[in-house]
């Protein structure tokens, strides 16, 4: 692999953002350029080599509005073991609750909405570790081709009435819903993240030294 090539895909690989704000509305997306995409992301690493992968590409207005409405509508949060975790006050994190507020509020605006979803098997992790590397690939694969999306899970929280609007069988889960459309503005930069010698462990948790 040549210095190029590698410089290509690494720019792909830190550039692909969660895009909730940048995306354009009202320009439509090709069903061919998701079928793309779709194909793809089929190359994805499958267990057993079982494809049970499904895609549910929403265009029609009304169910991405009946769509958008189960999105925003989310039951009352109810004290668990595990509470969502508290984002700190700083400006990037604000930037950010400020674009998951606007795809909310425009998300039955956004040309396509793709609902991936996998047959419920059993298995040490269960159905999802699957399908995510697709989704990923999904995303990747929109990005070098100039559209915009992010991975998001609110609608999960009336996922059996999505299921119900969407035609979802019994024994298939829906994995995620990712927003479609083609990107405004420039490219993107690389985000601020943690150093990787900071976040990995070597041989036993907390132990960052070689």
């Amino acid at each position: 692999m040549t210095t190029t090539d590698l410089a290509t895909i690494d720019h792909l690989l830190t550039t692909t953002r969660a895009v909730r704000k940048r995306l354009d509305l009202s320009r439509p997306v090709p069903r061919e350029v998701v079928l793309d995409c779709i194909r793809l992301a089929n190359q994805a690493p499958t267990g057993t080599n079982a494809q049970t992968w499904r895609w549910i590409v929403v265009t029609d207005p009304d169910v991405r509005s009946a769509l958008g409405t189960l999105y925003r509508d989310r039951p009352p949060q109810r004290e668990g073991p595990n509470p969502a975790p508290v984002v700190e006050d700083t400006p990037g994190n604000r930037r950010m609750l400020e674009s998951t507020q606007y795809l909310t509020d425009h998300i039955h605006e956004v040309p396509v909405l793709v609902v991936p979803c996998a047959q419920e098997v059993g298995g040490a992790a269960g159905w999802q570790p699957s399908i995510y590397p697709a989704v990923w690939s999904f995303m990747l694969a929109l990005r070098s081709r100039g559209l915009g999306s992010c991975l998001t899970t609110s609608h999960l929280y009336r996922k059996d009435e999505a299921a119900e609007l969407l035609g979802v069988p019994a024994g298939f889960a829906q994995a995620c819903l990712v927003p479609v459309a083609y990107f405004t503005g420039d490219d993107f930069r690389p985000a601020d993240r943690r150093p990787a010698e900071e976040v990995t462990y070597w041989d036993h948790w907390g132990k960052t030294d070689l």
